[in-house]
């Protein structure tokens, strides 16, 4: 199968063929297992230098298109990704009509766009996939009430557009739906973690004997609450220690005003030997990290995937996790970790302290939570059902 995969916003390879960051993991992930299983894959992407033409390989069998989209990239800006679209869905429809693909799947909602501008008179089929709606960014305040507005109302019509829609979770399927995307066209298809580096056996970060629990933030506005829940629950929990990965730099943590504060209400509960900041790490080093945890917590009040908290159960870590989005597809409540109310800091710490006083329940999760991850979520199985559903779309569009 002739496979396109449309990502204005992203970086899964430089023009020049130097590696990004990994921001764009998925795509990659994703590219690379469809292409193991023999397909031709073709990634179209958004350059800035319309003076290169460069056609780099992810992997074999995966080909990058650099479309020349004009302007000055400002990542996941909507007002400079969709005054792309038009810029970058011309060019695809020339490079379709001169090799038609046998189905296109486009990533977030400008790529969706651009898709469907393109496919259209060439009658191609076009998978969708959002990773977030608007609708939840502005329920959960990431996105202001004044902030989104073409976003928000061009996501409904391009999913009802689109020959079939992947949610990342059950979540997102029910926001579908109530934005009118019939839910018959509508799979749900969660990311997918790399088993072979976020596995149980390998090396384990330095640890003393605390109980050690482990959580990774952005360190953003929006992750405060969460973080504050968290703090507040550790104070509960004698003799417990909290790494936290993510943010700036470790160098450069002191600048950040949100680990500021998060550091000065760690003082102000009396735990600021018991709560360390890694800063910024290389995705390298989170295996070993999540490895050496007793625990991986995640407060977050929105996660549209949940994908940390099955990288820690891929690496044998049971998850805490508040009971919201992408968390409750993947984490089984009393098998795999355990799930919360998100704002419950005592109830937290009570389910923190039960899970410690007990190393052969923890045991027993973290054997559930590997098994778990390696046979629900590995790319292999992800990329199998992504392939189902792109039958299906083709088989959508013969019978139109």
């Amino acid at each position: 199968m002739k496979i396109a995969l449309v990502a204005q916003h992203a970086t899964p390879l430089s023009c020049d063929g130097t590696s990004q960051a990994d921001d764009d993991t998925r795509l990659r992930e994703l590219s690379q297992n469809l292409a193991r299983k023999g397909h031709q894959v073709t990634v179209y992407t958004g350059k800035r230098d319309a003076a290169r033409r460069d056609r780099p390989r992810l992997h074999p069998g995966v080909r990058v298109e650099c479309i020349a989209v004009g302007g000055r990239r400002v990542k996941g800006a909507e007002p400079d990704l969709l005054a792309g679209v038009p810029a970058f869905s011309g060019p695809l429809r020339e490079l379709w009509s001169a090799e038609r693909p046998d189905v296109v799947h486009a990533l977030r909602w400008t790529s969706g766009l651009a898709a469907l501008t393109a496919a259209r008179e060439l009658r191609i089929p076009v998978v969708q996939s959002f990773d977030s709606l608007g609708i939840a960014e502005r329920r959960h305040g990431l996105i202001p009430s004044d902030a989104g507005t073409e976003r928000i109302r061009l996501e409904p019509a391009i999913g009802r557009s689109a020959t079939a829609v992947l949610a990342g979770s059950s979540d997102e399927q029910s926001d579908l739906t109530r934005l009118g995307v019939p839910r018959r066209s509508i799979k749900v298809v969660p990311c997918g973690v790399d088993t072979e580096a976020f596995t149980p056996e390998g090396p384990a970060a330095k640890r003393g004997d605390r109980p050690r629990l482990v959580t990774v933030t952005g360190l953003q506005e929006h992750e405060r609450d969460a973080m504050f829940t968290l703090l507040r629950a550790l104070s509960k929990v004698p003799g417990a220690e909290l790494v936290v990965a993510g943010g700036p730099d470790r160098a450069d943590l002191s600048a950040d005003p949100t680990y500021r504060e998060l550091a000065s209400t760690a003082a102000l509960l009396d735990m600021s030997g018991r709560v360390l900041f890694a800063g910024r790490l290389g995705r390298d080093a989170l295996p070993p990290l999540l490895r050496s945890a007793d625990l991986f917590v995640s407060m977050s009040e929105y996660e549209p995937s949940g994908m940390l908290c099955v990288e820690a159960m891929a690496c044998g870590t049971p998850v805490i996790a508040s009971a919201v989005g992408g968390h409750v597809d993947a984490v089984v409540d009393g098998t795999t970790g355990v799930l919360v109310p998100p704002g419950r800091p005592a109830l937290l710490a009570q389910r923190i302290r039960q899970l410690l006083a007990h190393p052969m329940l923890l045991e027993a999760f973290s054997m559930a939570a590997a098994d778990r991850a390696r046979s629900r979520y590995s790319w292999d199985r992800i990329a199998h059902e992504t392939t189902a559903v792109y039958d299906s779309a083709l088989d959508a569009a013969l019978a139109a």
